[in-house]
C-alpha cells in the first residue's frame, strides 16, 4: 500500500476544497510553524510572525525572508568554497600516484 499523506492542520476544512489543496496547505503550514534557523545567531529559534516577517527569540532580531520559511542564500564566496574540496581531493589523488 502507498503511504498516506497526513493533513495535519488542514483537517479543519473537512470535506471542502479537495485533498490536493489540503495536502499542499498542510505541507506549507508544517514548515511555517516549525522553528527555523536564524541568519544572525544561527540558532533554531526563529518563528513566523506574518507573511515574510520572522522573529528570533534568542537574539531578538526581526527580519524579512520568504513568505513561509527562512531560505538561506548562498553567496559567490560560499559557492567557491563548496568547489574547493573536490579540487583538493583531486590533488591528493595525483600526489598518491
Amino acid at each position: 500500500m502507498a503511504d498516506k499523506k497526513t493533513l495535519g492542520t488542514a483537517k479543519r476544512f473537512g470535506a471542502r476544497y479537495g485533498p490536493t489543496k489540503k495536502y499542499k496547505l498542510a505541507a506549507i503550514e508544517a514548515v511555517q510553524r516549525s522553528e527555523q534557523q536564524c541568519p544572525y545567531c544561527n540558532k533554531f529559534s526563529v518563528r513566523w510572525q506574518s507573511v515574510g516577517i520572522f522573529h528570533c527569540s534568542k537574539c531578538g532580531a526581526d527580519f524579512t525572508a520568504g513568505a513561509w520559511e527562512v531560505k538561506r542564500k548562498v553567496t559567490l564566496a560560499e559557492a567557491a568554497v563548496d568547489d574547493r574540496p573536490v579540487e583538493i581531493e583531486e590533488d591528493i589523488v595525483e600526489e598518491q600516484q
